[in-house]
């Protein structure tokens, strides 16, 4: 990634640490306590390993999560798609093939209901706003969204995967019980109860303090409540660091009042594998979230394909997902996945609980802190001061300090594939470092079965727009991995995708794919200008860290314009205008893998939707 937001952190930390010549010093807070795993015996009859196999067509998926999705598509879906039709109907002004009717209201049976994903970027905080925009739009919730004919798609989704930027809004909204989008980010009334003050966006991610001394002192402050698990015996890097500042914004338990308050806990003991409590989760109610990482690996990769990124990890280097209730990889070069809520176990007797902190899943996805140790030994590099606050209070060896350090369950697995099969620890980065900034992987997994896919692209290029480099990476992938996944034809370069404006309208790729191929639908909502006739909010830099509550809702209001838009078509005036068609042509993409499955043909408006919209 360009000038990523992490760098820029660690670049002023330097600074302020080396002005002030900052000493680091540990402490037993609320906040350390309740943030370092613990070790027991393991539950009798417990397996910390599910071997899932390297074929794609007999892997499956977790018990636990066949029974969520299946819950959700028995108890919610039908009821969430006919939400959606009813809106889309208010503002179609040209009647839907019946077909569209007939799929949605559930007519032709509820096993052929369509099968969606939402796949939403890193890009930093503008990522993590430019999603949860287009989320708004999405939400049934929200009236507005309603009206326009898109209010519901997020109801019928049955999966929602982030990285980077895009997994702390998604991580984020799980964890907080699935609230109204404007809610999670602002904070509200109804949020109370959880000790969540929104995503406090006024509140500097780098400099959270008036001055450089306050900074200090708060950077002193994480270092502490990492402490107690270095004490537990479990490896501390740079991304607990980060994973104690993230807490402060995505994670219940901080408001604007207490940022500061050192006896708070600020979200430790949060975990991903206790999402399954909250009653949102309980009752089917929010999509089921997923967050991905990349892996480095010491063994070579066979594969020589590399990324379209400035980080050379190989495309075929493992992926992991983190879930609810599992964490592993799908990749064929694996295949196996350990229970989240014992993740950081060391061996198949003791159990860990407590290391699936949530603002700690968040750091590793987000994790580029390894971008630094690339020509320059690490204590030399910019991180420096960080490493040597690590070492001064919790002395390692033996382990890299730049990445996120999870003890490996999967040792000893498929020893002539897997790159870390005798590696104790994984190393886990940023999950767009392989240059595939969009989380597509989790969603074409085949077991899951996901026929279409909304695509949320925020990644930043030097005008802050995207340009497609995500769609790129993950056709590039897939065809690296052979048959384990599909993904549909793509453009092959940056400069296709902007000659083309793909990233400044919506587009459909995958419209002519055959069934056989296996290939979703993949709808692509890219942050790549700004919507008819307004200057442009969305292309914020990489530096700006913190947005108060005015410049917030101004990006919030473009995307909305952005995702509503469509293409543009001459209005009465001779003018341009939003395509008035654009929530029927939606309809028509979502409902299109279902048409084809019943051997339908495509109709009335959706024949001049998919001509319009289809990338081909």
């Amino acid at each position: 990634m360009r000038n990523p937001l992490i760098l820029l952190y660690l670049a002023a930390l330097l600074s302020i640490a080396s002005r002030h010549h900052a000493h680091f010093t540990s402490a037993q807070t609320l906040a350390a306590e309740r943030y370092a795993p613990t070790l027991q015996q393991c539950p009798t009859g417990i397996a910390l390993v599910r071997n899932v196999g390297s074929d794609p067509h007999a892997q499956t998926l977790s018990a636990a999560e066949e029974n969520y999705v299946q819950s959700r598509k028995a108890n919610i879906l039908p009821g969430a798609w006919f939400d959606y039709y009813v809106n889309v109907h208010k503002t179609t002004w040209e009647l839907l093939p019946l077909y569209v009717a007939d799929i949605l209201l559930g007519s032709l049976g509820y096993d052929v209901l369509p099968n969606i994903g939402i796949a939403t970027s890193g890009g930093g905080l503008r990522a993590a706003l430019f999603g949860a925009g287009v989320l708004n739009a999405l939400d049934g919730r929200n009236q507005t969204s309603a009206g326009a004919g898109m209010g519901g798609l997020l109801q019928a989704a049955q999966y929602l995967s982030g990285l980077s930027g895009g997994s702390w809004l998604v991580s984020s909204l799980s964890q907080a019980d699935f609230p109204l989008l404007h809610d999670l980010m602002f904070g509200s009334g109804a949020l109370q109860g959880s000790q969540f003050g929104g995503w406090l966006m006024n509140i500097d991610l780098l400099q959270p303090g008036p001055n450089a001394n306050s900074t200090e002192v708060f950077l002193e402050s994480l270092i502490g409540e990492v402490s107690l698990k270095f004490a537990e015996g479990f490896p501390v890097t740079v991304s607990d660091i980060w994973a104690r500042t993230l807490a402060r914004h995505y994670v219940n338990g901080t408001t604007a009042s207490n940022f500061n308050d050192g006896d708070s806990p600020h979200g430790a003991g949060i975990t991903l594998s206790s999402v399954p409590n909250l009653s949102s989760f309980q009752n089917f109610a929010q999509p089921f979230p997923i967050i991905i990482a990349n892996s480095i690996t010491d063994r070579p990769n066979p594969s020589g394909v590399l990324n379209e990124s400035d980080v050379v990890i190989p495309l075929a280097n493992p992926i992991y997902e983190f879930n609810v209730f599992e964490m592993g990889s799908f990749d064929p070069s694996l295949g196996a996945f350990t229970p989240t809520k014992y993740l950081g176990s060391p061996n198949s007797s003791m159990c860990a609980s407590g290391f699936d902190q949530i603002a700690f899943v968040e750091a590793v996805s987000s994790n580029l802190f390894n971008t630094f140790n690339t020509s320059v030994t690490l204590n030399a590099s910019p991180i420096g001061i960080i490493i040597e606050g690590i070492n001064e209070v919790m002395p390692q060896s033996g382990i890299r300090l730049d990445s996120a350090q999870i003890p490996n369950p999967f040792v000893g697995l498929a020893a002539n594939t897997f790159p870390d099969t005798d590696s104790a620890l994984l190393t886990l980065v940023d999950g767009g470092e392989d240059g595939e900034t969009t989380p597509f992987q989790p969603l074409l997994v085949k077991a899951r079965g996901i026929d279409t896919i909304i695509a949320i692209d925020a990644v930043n290029t030097e005008d802050n727009f995207a340009d497609g480099s995500s769609l790129i990476a993950t056709q590039d992938r897939v065809k690296a991995l052979g048959s384990a996944y599909a993904f549909p034809p793509v453009p092959s370069t940056q400069a296709e995708f902007l000659a083309q404006n793909l990233t400044k309208r919506p587009t459909f790729f995958g419209c002519n794919s055959s069934a056989a191929s296996g290939e979703p639908l993949v709808i692509y909502i890219a942050n790549g200008g700004p919507p008819l006739g307004q200057a442009p909010v969305t292309n914020t830099p990489t530096m700006q860290l913190s947005y108060t509550a005015d410049e917030a809702q101004a990006v919030l209001n473009q995307v909305y314009d952005i995702a509503t838009q469509g293409i543009p078509v001459a209005g009465a005036d001779g003018g341009l205008e939003k395509d008035p068609q654009w929530s029927a042509c939606l309809a028509c993409a979502v409902v299109d893998r279902t048409r084809r499955t019943l051997g339908m043909s495509r109709a009335t408006i959706c024949l001049s939707c998919f001509e319009r919209y289809c990338w081909s």
